[in-house]
């Protein structure tokens, strides 16, 4: 990815979907700035969505959330909402426009519990909204913390070391906090189970979620690439593993939760 992020305000008609993570979810919006390059949602983005730019290249913000979000509390249900499914609420463009930050607001107002999970430390800037709803968690996705490999597939976010910090941040304000460990990379993420685990641990994460890297589409014309270019000792180990019958994700399930057995820290798998 060398082309700059295009961004285009545009209108939308729902923001509070059904979701089959919570209640609900949001998605303030469409396309992101991190640009990660194993990224279930590109593939769903660009069926819905026809686009010339590639994932990471192109950003639109739905700048009538707000009016629309404050239209459907009314008419909704209160029920628990994901923030956010398809989009980091909390990338770059987020500092300009707010959007994630107001629709925190309007939520936390009328008593719907929120979600979040992000990759950007940014989520710091807004606990004073989260914590008026003890009920609110903060969440952040962690793929490794070799800051070499988080790079490579991670281009455009923050450190791990920093997201972490805002997991610290917002347990300090009393919310309910995790950590989503992955997907995990073969080869790339296990490196050292159990420094990373007690890291998260240390951290203050309340739980993991652990995931493996699932293959939607346009996942492995993305992860691909960036293996054989930078990783091209372990493109066969890939392949094998993701074309062909590999018990590779149970072994490596079996030694995350033998290591977090050490450190008395919750886990819940995905797979």
């Amino acid at each position: 990815m060398n082309s700059p992020v295009k961004i285009r305000e545009i209108e939308c008609k729902t923001l509070l979907n059904k979701s089959a993570i919570a209640d609900y979810c949001v998605n303030p919006y469409v396309g992101c700035q991190h640009g990660c390059r194993y990224c279930y949602a590109a593939g769903i983005t660009f069926r819905f969505r026809r686009r010339r730019e590639e994932w990471g290249e192109f950003l639109d913000v739905k700048t009538n959330a707000i009016n629309v979000l404050l239209r459907e509390v009314e008419n909704k249900r209160v029920g628990k909402v994901y923030l956010s499914s398809l989009t980091d609420p909390y990338q770059p463009v987020e500092k300009k426009y707010e959007l994630t930050r107001r629709i925190l607001e309007v939520l936390v107002e009328k008593g719907f519990p929120v979600i979040v999970q992000t990759k950007s430390n940014l989520v710091a800037r807004d606990l004073d909204v989260l914590k008026r709803n003890r009920l609110n968690e903060v969440g952040v996705t962690v793929v490794t913390l070799n800051e070499e490999v988080r790079r490579v597939f991670e281009p455009a976010s923050p450190s791990s070391e920093e997201r972490l910090e805002a997991v610290r941040l917002a347990k300090d304000s009393g919310l309910r906090t995790y950590v989503f460990f992955g997907p995990i990379l073969p080869f790339l993420s296990e490196a050292d189970l159990e420094v990373s685990l007690t890291r998260f641990r240390k951290a203050g994460a309340d739980y993991v979620y652990v995931d493996k890297l699932n293959l939607r589409p346009m996942v492995w014309s993305m992860v691909s690439k960036v293996v054989s270019k930078k990783y091209p000792e372990l493109y066969d180990e890939w392949r094998r593993i993701f074309f062909s019958e590999s018990s590779y994700y149970d072994e490596v399930k079996k030694k995350v939760f033998e290591a977090s057995k050490k450190i008395g820290l919750e886990l819940v798998f995905c797979y």
